[in-house]
């Protein structure tokens, strides 16, 4: 279908209006989306395009058309063609960016702009899940545990055989040496995250099982279960 088939009952769609709300909101529209049958819809209003909802829409049926009222006003309709997919389906975004618009306006449109092209555009060399790993091993080096996680996560999710996962710890022994890893990494979530994927592999668990087992206890969801130990 294209935006010509239900343009007509745009007017009907859940209007949600998240210009200036501060705090991750994303939750609560992908569980409002999920939750709406094929054939409804909804109309999403912030100050820059929202382009990180896109994929996520996708994932559960959604096609989408924007529109750009004014310089800071998109309104963006999202058409349930099927109802699929589920909110756990849906790969982790930085809700963080929802918070740039709050400082300008324009750094929050430069903000997701840049996300989107170093994420998702088709023509960066490396693949996603090696992205992740730099990603990951930047994080740990700038002492950002919570980003640390989520890209651990997020690659393992998207189907990183985690012997990639042996490698990077090595590495972190090797360039940060063995006292700072054994007082550091070695005590922190992020490495208990690895030990759980190994130790779970190793019983022959299926990997969604031991996706949800580290969603359960280590994502950013489980505040409890993040306790930061050590600094990686």
């Amino acid at each position: 279908m294209s935006y010509t088939d239900w343009e007509e009952i745009t007017q009907e769609f859940k209007k949600v209006d998240v210009r200036g709300v501060a705090g991750n909101f994303l939750d609560g529209l992908k569980k409002q989306a999920a939750s709406l049958p094929a054939g409804s819809g909804m109309e999403v209003i912030q100050t820059f395009e929202p382009i990180p909802l896109y994929e996520a829409m996708a994932i559960l049926g959604y096609e989408h058309h924007t529109e750009k009222v004014s310089g800071n006003e998109y309104h963006a309709y999202f058409y349930r063609v099927e109802a699929k997919g589920s909110v756990e389906d849906i790969p982790e975004r930085p809700a963080v960016i929802t918070n740039y618009p709050l400082i300008d306006e324009k750094l929050g449109q430069v903000a997701v702009e840049f996300w989107d092209l170093t994420w998702n555009d088709e023509g960066r060399f490396l693949d996603y899940n090696t992205r992740l790993l730099l990603s990951l091993a930047n994080a740990v080096g700038a002492g950002r545990k919570r980003q640390a996680m989520r890209e651990l996560l997020k690659a393992y999710k998207n189907g990183l055989d985690s012997r990639a996962l042996d490698d990077v710890f090595e590495q972190f022994a090797w360039n940060m040496g063995i006292g700072y890893f054994s007082s550091e990494i070695a005590p922190s979530p992020l490495f208990q995250a690895y030990k759980t994927i190994k130790q779970m592999e190793k019983q022959g668990k299926a990997r969604d099982e031991i996706n949800q087992t580290l969603k359960e206890k280590f994502s950013d969801k489980k505040p409890g279960e993040m306790k930061e130990t050590g600094g990686c």
